[in-house]
């Protein structure tokens, strides 16, 4: 069994490699009243119920070292995705005491974060059960670790936006301004775009769809529109074009959401709200 669900994410360990050395800096001053050569029993467990992610990051960290003794090992029995409850070990081993020790802090830290975002996702996603519509993250995630909080959204059930600026096209109220018009910005932006590149408008009125439709954009973004609004877009212009909602969506208000048949909801609050999922690592 993988650890990490398919696809992994790019080059996650430099930024893991980069988050220890931040920790380390010169050296970890702690570290000297360990004997170098003591090895320990070790194990990380779940203090709250929720989503796993992280795990192949705990692997890479504390992962017995080429120099490290023949009996030293690591055992990681879930995949990220995995449903943990309160007391559950995440993963376990004996080795080097100084080297859990140090990166200790560094593997909470992602392992944490990003089990809640998956948790985070996993409740959103249980709340649209059965009413077709899927949850999405956005881009507002953290500088330099949107791969991993993107990663982290799949493993609790959601699906993924674009991943940036260069992936998808989304015309938002600014854009309209610059151009001029919906219709403006989407001819200019064709004259260039791959045919394989799909075109979202945020718009903020029925007029403003009905425009993105005649202008064949492939998604638009309903901002903060009430679920009367919603009702109303969907059953104009449902089948002619994919339907997001997104805007100060929270737990108590999605299905409602979900319940007008759009087609998508998007969710900042996955990657830039989502509370940890306290966990920590014990010496046996």
């Amino acid at each position: 069994m993988g650890i990490w669900l398919d696809p992994e994410p790019q080059s996650w360990w430099f930024l893991v490699d980069e988050a220890l050395a931040e920790d380390i800096g010169t050296g970890d001053l702690s570290a000297v009243a360990i004997p170098d050569e003591d090895l320990v029993h070790w194990k990380i467990e779940a203090q709250a119920d929720g989503v796993v992610c992280g795990l192949g990051i705990a692997e890479y960290l504390f992962a017995p070292a080429g120099n490290d003794p023949e009996n030293c090992r690591i055992i990681i029995d879930l995949a990220d995705g995995s449903q943990v409850s309160r007391g559950d070990v995440l993963a376990s081993g004996y080795g080097n005491a100084r080297r859990i020790l140090t990166a200790e802090r560094t593997g909470l830290n992602f392992l944490m974060h990003l089990s809640g975002v998956a948790t985070l996702t996993a409740h959103f996603v249980s709340k649209v059960d059965g009413t077709g519509a899927r949850i999405v993250d956005t881009r507002k995630t953290l500088p330099g670790l949107r791969g991993l909080q993107k990663y982290a959204v799949r493993c609790g059930g959601g699906f993924n936006h674009r991943m940036g600026l260069y992936d998808a096209v989304m015309i938002k109220d600014n854009h309209i301004a610059a151009a001029g018009s919906i219709t403006a910005a989407i001819e200019k932006i064709r004259r260039f775009a791959s045919h394989v590149t799909k075109i979202e408008v945020e718009v903020e009125s029925l007029e403003q769809l009905d425009e993105a439709v005649r202008a064949r954009a492939d998604i638009a973004l309903l901002d903060n529109m009430d679920p009367f609004q919603m009702r109303a877009a969907v059953k104009q212009f449902s089948g002619q074009i994919l339907l997001e909602a997104s805007g100060g969506i929270n737990l108590d208000t999605v299905r409602q959401v979900a319940q007008t048949g759009v087609d998508i909801i998007s969710v900042g609050a996955l990657t830039h709200s989502a509370p940890a999922l306290a966990m920590h690592l014990e010496f046996e």
